[in-house]
């Protein structure tokens, strides 16, 4: 490890003892406090939409200052779940008094003096729905449809601070959608009013209302909560989005620049910005109703390339996320790798370590990786699972459990990219080091020394594996894809500075029976001429570790001559360095 990454250990050491002192003081405190819950209606249709945006938008700013207001569905059992792991155990919501609220002026009456109006959106521009809960962040206000306000706004006594029901008419870009957007850009983001550190790439209501989909609308406590500007655009400038087609082309990318480069301009180069969201499949990309040049996974890729120049990174997915306002004021601590890994002497073979992947945004973490996690003999395989760290900052409580309940067998490294997914090429050289700072923070607190999953167009520049080399010191993975016209030059196997750097074998990605995934390993070995010693990181997505452990034992029944041996993450880069070391000058 270099000086400066040993001096940046010591320093968030002191800094992290610091915040466990105060721990058990905060937990004791809050358990003295109530923890509130209200239950949604879920029942897939408008109201319950407009219900779900009435909910989030206040939950934000209830919890904005400490974790009170929890929310709970009548079909989504993942976040009763969550209570119920979080409330025993000694963990941190054990001892809080849970009592429910009926209805939507329950909820008012709790936020008390901390709410100071209403916000209306207007159906008939379904991305107000997003400026709307822009701006309720900001004016601490509760987002509501014309109906709920009918019913409601003056019963709850709250005067209307915004009202954007015909607003917006087109007449400035020639589409309301846009004008929404670049209103709302002049008026809070370019005045300082939003979030820095927070964007939201949430779906707005073009479809999701009249079907009643709250998947992007119960995040919204998250953005109120930091006062997130929150947005829907398309990434591509070379056809028009499927929820505005009479769009002068290329205006929604043109837009999405606007706010990219002005919340740069707001960061002024002292932290990064997450992206938290996707972009909505059925508008943006080709789908069933919706004919498209472009594909999923191409659009991800657009996506990334697109934000990564302006220091913002993603967190994908984040649907279905319940509670964020909540679960992120978990009193963090410096966490521990159980990893304990037997030492293994280089043989002639052909090593192999799994990735289980893809857990590195919100909803996997949140809701996918709970049923590969739990009974699942873990324990037989070392297993790499990749988590960002970036998501401490969203789910602490969650992650902690994962750590806390990890077998020796089960080492935690970063997924795509390091602590958030970019293009690492894409990055200004002049904002380096700021990267840098910023993935020393989050590798630091996860323990993590590993970056298994770096995602670009091309092989890593020197200044690139400089970068990852004072935070990822202990070994480095990467999957280059020529998506959308990149070169895919692979970085060919080296020791970087001390640095091992491998190829991230994704040959695995949608393989999910033991049998096939096992053929897929012997095939990538085979195609890439089995020397020995070899070396085989593979990436494996959402499956359970029982299917790996019995794909691995399928490997050796099927294909002795390969002669493998499966090992940790940290073993599989220390044996590679080794044979590097070894070879003839």
């Amino acid at each position: 490890m270099t000086q400066k990454f040993v001096l940046f250990t010591l320093l968030m050491s002191v800094w992290l003892g610091r915040a466990e002192n105060s721990v058990a003081q905060t937990r004791t405190a809050n358990t003295s406090k109530p923890l509130y819950t209200y239950t949604l209606s879920s029942n897939g249709t408008a109201a319950s939409y407009d219900e779900s945006l009435a909910v989030a938008s206040l939950q934000g700013i209830i919890n904005r200052t400490a974790p009170e207001l929890y929310v709970l569905s009548r079909t989504n059992t993942r976040p009763q779940f969550w209570l119920d792991v979080l409330s025993k155990d000694g963990r941190w919501l054990q001892g809080r008094k849970q009592m429910p609220l009926s209805d939507l002026g329950a909820i008012v009456k709790l936020a008390g003096k901390r709410l100071k109006g209403v916000i209306i959106w207007d159906p008939a521009v379904p991305a107000t729905v997003n400026v709307a809960t822009t701006i309720a962040g900001v004016h601490d206000a509760v987002v509501l449809s014309p109906e709920l306000a009918d019913q409601y706004r003056a019963k709850w006594r709250l005067k209307v601070l915004v009202d954007l029901r015909g607003k917006f008419t087109g007449a400035e870009t020639g589409s309301k959608k846009n004008d929404a957007y670049r209103w709302a850009i002049r008026e809070y983001l370019a005045k300082g009013k939003c979030s820095s550190r927070l964007l939201c790439l949430f779906e707005d209501a073009f479809t999701t209302r009249a079907k009643g989909d709250i998947s992007y609308v119960l995040t919204r406590d998250w953005a109120v909560k930091n006062r997130a500007f929150v947005f829907d655009l398309s990434p591509w400038g070379d056809e028009k989005p499927g929820d505005d087609l009479t769009q002068r082309l290329g205006l929604d990318l043109e837009t999405y620049n606007l706010i990219l480069a002005e919340t740069l301009r707001q960061a002024a180069g002292e932290h990064m910005t997450e992206l938290t969201g996707f972009f909505a499949f059925a508008k943006y990309s080709e789908q069933p109703n919706h004919p498209s040049a472009h594909k999923e996974v191409p659009t991800e890729w657009e996506s990334v390339w697109l934000m990564s120049p302006f220091n913002c990174y993603q967190n994908t997915i984040s649907s279905d996320c319940f509670n964020q306002s909540l679960h992120s004021q978990f009193p963090r601590k410096q966490l521990k790798q159980r990893s304990n890994p037997k030492p293994v002497a280089l043989e002639k073979k052909a090593y192999i370590s799994i990735l289980m992947a893809d857990y590195d945004s919100a909803t996997p973490l949140y809701d996918f990786l709970p049923k590969h996690w739990q009974g699942a003999n873990r324990e037989k395989t070392p297993l790499a699972w990749g988590i960002n760290p970036n998501q401490l900052e969203t789910y602490p409580d969650i992650i902690s459990y994962f750590y806390e309940t990890a077998s020796t067998a089960d080492t935690f490294t970063a997924d795509a990219s390091a602590a958030g997914y970019m293009n690492p090429n894409r990055i200004r050289k002049e904002y380096l080091p700021l990267f840098v700072r910023h993935n020393q923070q989050f590798f630091h607190e996860a323990d993590m020394t590993m970056a298994p999953m770096v995602l670009d167009r091309d092989q890593p520049t020197p200044e690139v594996k400089d970068a990852f080399q004072q935070f990822a010191p202990d070994g480095y993975a990467t999957i280059v894809a020529d998506v959308n016209g990149g070169r895919a030059t692979y970085p060919a196997p080296q020791v970087w500075k001390g640095m091992p750097i491998l190829e991230l074998i994704n040959d695995t990605c949608n393989t999910k029976d033991p049998e096939p995934l096992a053929d897929v390993m012997a095939n990538a070995i085979r195609g890439r001429r089995n020397v020995t010693p070899g070396f085989y990181f593979f990436r494996c997505v959402w499956v359970n570790p029982s299917t790996i452990a019995e794909a691995v034992a399928a490997l050796h029944r099927k294909y002795p001559d390969l002669n493998i041996e499966v090992v940790a993450p940290k073993t599989l880069f220390a044996l590679f360095k080794e044979s590097q070391e070894k070879r003839p000058k």
